[in-house]
């Protein structure tokens, strides 16, 4: 079963948006990103990472919300297998976000250490990740019992 292990909320206050999560709800930093794409901060409880971006451009943030945004702007999924979410993703008419994932250099079947290997449509005008390694600062998938 795949797990929420991300969300990522954009906002034009990141230094203000991260402290509020850090002082009211006690998470952790335990990364910053300054990328051609966004900059802004990775915080976690544990078992969730909460990104906290500001993006640079509308490329990378989606044509539909565009950099100035300000919201939840994507989900992500910790998954066993690309191969098989896709297969599902595809089945319920989510496309693959050739745009975004051609803009942060990632879906080309590149495994990436801890953060999303690919971006999908969602519903609502909600992207969605997924990714077999996880984010940083999340608990692991826990394992499943032999059969």
């Amino acid at each position: 079963m795949a797990k929420i292990k991300h969300i990522a909320i954009s906002t034009q206050d990141v230094e203000g948006t991260a402290r509020f999560y850090i002082d009211v709800f006690g998470l952790k930093e335990v990364g910053k990103v300054d990328s051609p794409g966004a900059s802004g901060y990775y915080l976690s409880d544990g078992d969730l990472n909460l990104a906290i971006l500001n993006f640079k451009n509308d490329t990378v943030a989606g044509v539909e919300r565009g950099r100035d945004f300000n919201g939840i702007h994507h989900i992500g999924f910790q998954v066993e297998s690309l191969e098989e979410i896709r297969s599902r993703l595809e089945s319920a008419g989510s496309a693959p976000r050739d745009d975004v994932n051609q803009a942060l250099g990632v879906g080309n079947g590149t495994r990436h250490t801890g953060n999303v290997e690919v971006k999908y449509s969602g519903p609502d005008g909600v992207m969605v990740d997924v990714s077999e390694t996880g984010w940083v600062g999340t608990s692991p998938l826990p394992r499943r019992a032999a059969v």
